[in-house]
């Protein structure tokens, strides 16, 4: 078999990847460890930024998005007892972003793909890449119990922390910047109304809690805990608890609660891999770096990769101007580490550290500044709503 650019991966990455090139003209062929199920199942971060919903357009799986998502235009801190608005169109000059879940975005990207007609592996086993550094790539796997063989032009990594991408380069190749944090996050997904129509991230003396939303009648709700806390010990009702503890009163007071349909633990890292370019081999998103989810910037940043590469690769073939392929790691890079420390901050500003009295008192001290200062809402709100692409051109 042959293509022009092996796809590892079939998340939201990989498929917005494949649909963006297919419109462009540029083959494409997908290869995916799991089942479709298995993929749609996962359950992620649901805050659209403009340019993730500019892509979706452009690869012509937006309409439901534009008929379902929820558009945002500000959130709610909360500390002391008290909340702040960050209005996101007053400070972003207008931008404001999209709650749309993850799942429903990757649904969206499978149906396009399918109604294209192109082609994805799932269930594919023992992928292995050849020659990325070499002149002809290629990648073999076997599938229902058949072996394969694609032979390509180029390989987009898209398949997340723990795939076959990055775990094939050499290590002495590539630099690793990580920080794990002492704590994860606890979230639950319920057939209940949000609490408010939009996010409220809170900080307490117990611990940082999210009220988050799917849908007007589903709801996300996460509270900090525990790396070693076992999810078996968390009932619905100590959750709920939990979490009311967390509000402030008057918003716990409108909580509605009821059974969890999704029940999980998170740990959080901030971690990036430098370059992200060996030869032919290109990673993406989680394959190539991980935010903590607080500054809700995870797919957002696997987007902005995803720009960069269908950019940078329809200058190749397109244009005939392969030497933009040589600055998509420095692209990316300059992009990605601006998100890394926005959601660094987020996590450090919102979270309970165990590192005493004063620390927790400078956490105060820093929301008020940034609450009561014009500078500083604008600050918060054009992270938020994301950076500018860099331009392509």
């Amino acid at each position: 078999m042959k293509t022009q650019v092996a796809i590892i991966g079939s998340g939201p990455s990989g498929l917005l990847l494949g649909q963006l090139l297919h419109r462009s003209g540029i083959d494409n062929v997908i290869i995916e460890r799991k089942s479709k199920a298995y993929v749609l199942e996962r359950i992620r971060a649901g805050v659209l930024e403009q340019g993730l919903v500019d892509l979706l357009h452009e690869a012509g799986a937006a309409d439901r998005m534009m008929a379902e998502g929820h558009v945002h235009d500000g959130f709610e801190l909360a500390f002391n007892g008290q909340r702040k608005r960050v209005d996101l169109k007053r400070y972003a000059a207008g931008k404001t972003v999209m709650v749309y879940g993850q799942t429903e975005v990757t649904r969206d990207l499978m149906a396009a793909r399918e109604a294209a007609g192109l082609i994805t592996y799932y269930e594919s086993d023992d992928a292995v890449l050849h020659d990325f550094k070499g002149s002809t790539p290629s990648v073999t796997f076997t599938h229902e119990g058949i072996d394969h063989h694609l032979e390509c032009d180029y390989i987009a990594g898209c398949d997340g922390f723990h795939g076959v991408s990055r775990q094939s380069v050499s290590p002495e190749e590539i630099n690793i910047f990580e920080r794990v944090y002492p704590f994860g996050w606890l979230g639950i997904l319920s057939e209940t109304p949000p609490v408010s129509h939009e996010l409220i991230y809170a900080n307490h003396e117990r611990g940082f809690a999210l009220c988050s939303q799917r849908s007007e009648k589903l709801s996300r709700y996460y509270v900090q805990c525990g790396l070693d806390d076992d999810l078996s010990e968390w009932s619905d009702e100590r959750f709920w608890d939990e979490l009311k503890l967390r509000l402030p009163s008057d918003v716990a007071d409108k909580l509605i609660t009821g059974p969890s349909i999704e029940k999980s633990i998170a740990p959080l890292r901030s971690f990036v891999a430098e370059p992200m370019k060996f030869g032919r081999l290109f990673l993406v998103g989680d394959a190539a770096h991980i935010v903590p989810p607080t500054g809700a910037k995870g797919l957002n940043l696997a987007a902005s990769d995803v720009s960069t590469l269908y950019r940078v690769l329809k200058k190749a073939y397109v244009d005939d101007q392969p030497e933009w392929l040589e600055r998509y790691s420095d692209i990316c890079l300059r992009r990605i580490w601006k998100a890394e420390r926005f959601s660094w901050w987020m996590t450090g500003l919102l979270h309970r550290f165990d590192d005493g009295e004063f620390a927790q008192k400078m956490q105060q001290a820093e929301l008020a500044y940034y609450t009561d200062s014009d500078a500083g809402l604008a600050c918060i709100a054009e992270n938020y709503v994301g950076l500018p692409y860099e331009q392509v051109e």
